[in-house]
């Protein structure tokens, strides 16, 4: 897919986040949805929490640890094909809590103990409403074992496949993971960049 089709790009990822097993029809179609134009009047905002975890280094910087998205529609890119661990979640359920459940599901780890700084809200391309917090912790790319989803594949071809939410996880710092995350979640990096900026 090119960059100018922002609105496939984004409508793929949400046919990959509908098809987790144990979903309804209805709510992969309403996961998919009507694409950039998703904030209809009358039509409920979509939402969506994460954590973004981070360590510094010896050599006095950051890292972030992010994920490149799994499936057939992200295997061949790398630019914005990574994402901060996040999902959606219904009103029942608090942001935090689908934030670190979320973390839980896709990575097989559960979140960093420590203090969760709030990075805020960004609306995405999609109009989906993502909320992100930061955590300091240091984890292991190799111990992580991520959730998987399925899907048909190829489509129309009546054959389900099994993919990993996630299929590789490292650290980078903010400069090199800008261009390798999606776009609506680069606005999470700068703000924890300057959250860190004012503890010095």
């Amino acid at each position: 897919m090119t960059r100018g089709g922002a609105g496939v790009r984004e409508a793929a990822y949400a046919a990959r986040r509908g098809v987790r097993v144990g979903r309804t029809e209805a709510w992969r179609a309403r996961l998919r949805g009507p694409g950039p134009s998703a904030t209809l009047v009358g039509m409920p905002d979509k939402r969506s929490a994460g954590l973004l975890v981070f360590r510094r280094t010896t050599a006095g910087g950051v890292e972030v640890l992010i994920g490149h998205m799994g499936g057939p529609f992200w295997a061949s890119r790398e630019q914005s094909a990574w994402s901060i661990p996040k999902g959606e979640y219904e009103p029942d359920e608090t942001p935090e809590a689908a934030a670190s459940r979320e973390f839980q599901e896709e990575l097989g780890l559960p979140a960093p103990e420590g203090e969760w700084w709030d990075l805020g809200e960004s609306r995405q391309r999609n109009g989906k409403l993502v909320t992100v917090w930061a955590v300091e912790g240091d984890l292991d790319p190799d111990r992580i074992v991520p959730g998987t989803f399925t899907m048909e594949w190829p489509p129309r071809s009546g054959v389900q496949g099994e993919f990993p939410e996630i299929d590789r996880v490292d650290w980078f710092s903010p400069e090199a993971a800008r261009p390798l995350l999606v776009e609506g979640q680069r606005v999470f990096l700068e703000r924890l960049e300057a959250r860190l900026d004012g503890q010095g």
